[in-house]
């Protein structure tokens, strides 16, 4: 069973020895960043240094040489070329803005800034706009038209007093169509929502999307927004992405190092909304890991296994990586092989021929074996498996107010269509596979104890007597299910498992099947064949005693 854990195969998860093996040789953040600096983009740098600082996990630790290297050479930038530090690389399109912002670099301004920091003025503003209006694309002008709708939610109209922060908003999203820097998916969608609040006069959809937008201009530069912003295909992700932007830190640090390096935001904010409460440690330790750790890592879209393993043959990982399902198989045959032999059986029958033991061929399977080793496979699998993960706490400073109101039938639009849905997790998939397990057993151990009885030299009347003083047996399938059952509740109110009243109830509904198999199935008949053996033994003698 050793050999088991020494393959990094997995049902639901990815070892991280997988991610070392994949990311071996490929770019890491360092390297990437030099590449950034040598295409004159100091801003996308400054953020796959940021990631490089970040501590790694599970032994990986991306404070390396080359993030000291990339450091110094960002400085050397800096120095080099003070002008494009603020903006994080050069955009023709910027040229009204750094007109305007002309003295600023005279007064030392070498250091990235945000992108809405330039719009403050209202001389930025009116040059940009300017500059704006004379544009050929026809989402910009729609954008910009967009500044007399007056009915409005959280901002305050662009055209009236303290309507600046939503004029600046109209302007960045129309210097970034203008650029064609949003991916064509989300451009479409902005589109869209920016033409429905021209025909209703109201901003209605749009306004969360600029709410986004000012979280993200109030923390990235120019070019790093246009890199970033480029790999969004939907609001979902935007929104996301926007939402840890509020928050910052290293969840925010770690998610834009991912996106600059996997070159696709969607991919990695995809993955950070199917598994909230892990993505932040899983995309350190695939950024540790290197690019192709990490595109390993949001390719199968699952989280990193953190159980305890032993350490991986470099042959082993790489069949794990060409061939998933074979390396999952050859790991659940190595520990099943092992309980077998643990469990009593044998592979190999051996007989002595001359003085000398050679194989005779495969042994006879040994059912009580069998199902203790596939017992114990599956409680490995689920031991070694990390479905049961703990919910993301829900972000600080977020309120959320739910109100119930039931749809009117008077009302078709207020009425809301749910499809059914079959989908289960593999969590309740396990916990039922587990119980149905448990009543197989039970079952066999019923079924033998009948056979041993039926084989016994005994009289049928006897035998009669031993069936019936087997009752409790053949009701322990009864026991078991109700058993499971209250275990399963009892826990889920303690708060030891999640709470899932299929998995529990499962339990008691295979036990009442169990039961009834064995009573209805097996000992009802035997016992009927007994009560005639033993009427037609006690009558025969007295008939045979009758005078002819």
């Amino acid at each position: 069973m050793g050999g088991a854990w020494m393959v990094p195969g997995h049902l639901a998860s990815v070892a991280p020895a997988l991610l070392l093996r994949a990311g071996n040789g490929t770019p890491g953040l360092a390297e990437l960043g030099q590449t950034r600096l040598e295409d004159g983009l100091p801003g996308p740098a400054a953020l796959l240094l940021a990631g490089v600082r970040l501590d790694g996990d599970a032994g990986v630790s991306m404070k390396s040489d080359e993030g000291r290297a990339l450091a110094k050479a960002l400085g050397e930038f800096a120095k080099r070329e003070p002008g494009l530090m603020p903006w994080g690389g050069p955009d023709p399109f910027l040229e009204p803005l750094r007109r305007q912002t002309a003295a600023g670099r005279e007064s030392g301004l070498e250091a990235s800034r945000p992108i809405l920091d330039f719009l403050v003025t209202a001389k930025a503003r009116e040059a940009l706009r300017g500059f704006l209006e004379n544009s050929r694309l026809a989402a910009v002008r729609e954008t910009l038209a967009l500044r007399v709708v007056s009915s409005t939610g959280v901002f305050v109209p662009a055209n009236r007093p303290g309507g600046q922060t939503l004029e600046a908003l109209f302007l960045l999203s129309a210097l970034l169509q203008q650029g064609e820097h949003l991916h064509p998916a989300f451009a479409r969608e902005w589109r869209e929502a920016a033409r429905t609040a021209a025909q209703q006069g109201k901003l209605g959809g749009l306004e969360p999307m600029l709410l986004d937008l000012l979280a993200l201009g109030r923390r990235l530069d120019w070019r790093q927004l246009t890199e970033i912003a480029g790999g969004v295909e939907s609001h979902e992700s935007w929104s996301v992405l926007a939402r840890m932007a509020r928050g910052g830190g290293d969840e925010f640090t770690g998610v834009l190092a991912a996106i600059l390096m996997e070159g696709s935001g969607e991919r990695v904010l995809r993955y950070h909304i199917a598994h909230p409460a892990t993505a932040d440690a899983d995309l350190r330790l695939a950024l540790g890991a290197g690019q192709g750790g990490l595109h390993l890592l949001l390719e199968r879209g699952v989280p990193v296994n953190r159980q305890p393993a032993a350490p991986v043959p470099g042959v082993l990982a790489g069949l794990a990586l060409l061939y998933p399902g074979a390396a999952l198989w050859l790991k659940l045959a190595l520990f099943a092989a092992g309980a077998y032999l643990a469990g009593g059986g044998r592979l190999l029958r051996f007989a002595r021929v001359k003085g000398r033991t050679r194989s005779a061929g495969a042994a006879p399977l040994n059912g009580r074996a069998a199902l203790v080793a596939l017992a114990a496979t599956v409680l490995f699998l689920a031991a070694t498996e990390p479905f049961n993960r703990p919910p993301a706490p829900p972000p600080a400073g977020v309120l959320r107010l739910s109100v119930p109101v039931l749809g009117s039938v008077w009302e078709p639009d207020s009425l809301t269509h749910v499809p059914p849905t079959l989908s289960i997790n593999m969590n309740t998939l396990l916990s039922i596979g587990f119980f149905a397990l448990l009543q197989i057993c039970m079952y066999w151990i019923c079924l033998t104890k009948i056979r041993e009885v039926a084989a016994s030299d005994l009289p049928s009347l006897v035998k009669l007597r031993l069936m019936e003083n087997e009752e409790n047996l053949f009701d322990g399938g009864l026991y078991i299910g109700i058993g499971g059952t209250a275990t399963a509740l009892v826990l889920q109110v303690l708060g030891v498992i999640e709470p899932n009243l299929l998995a529990a109830y499962s339990s008691n509904l295979f036990g009442i099947t169990c039961v009834a198999l064995v009573k209805i199935r097996l000992v009802r008949p035997y016992k009927t064949k007994l009560i005639l053996d033993a009427q037609h033994a006690i009558s025969a003698p007295s008939v045979q005693s009758q005078p002819c």
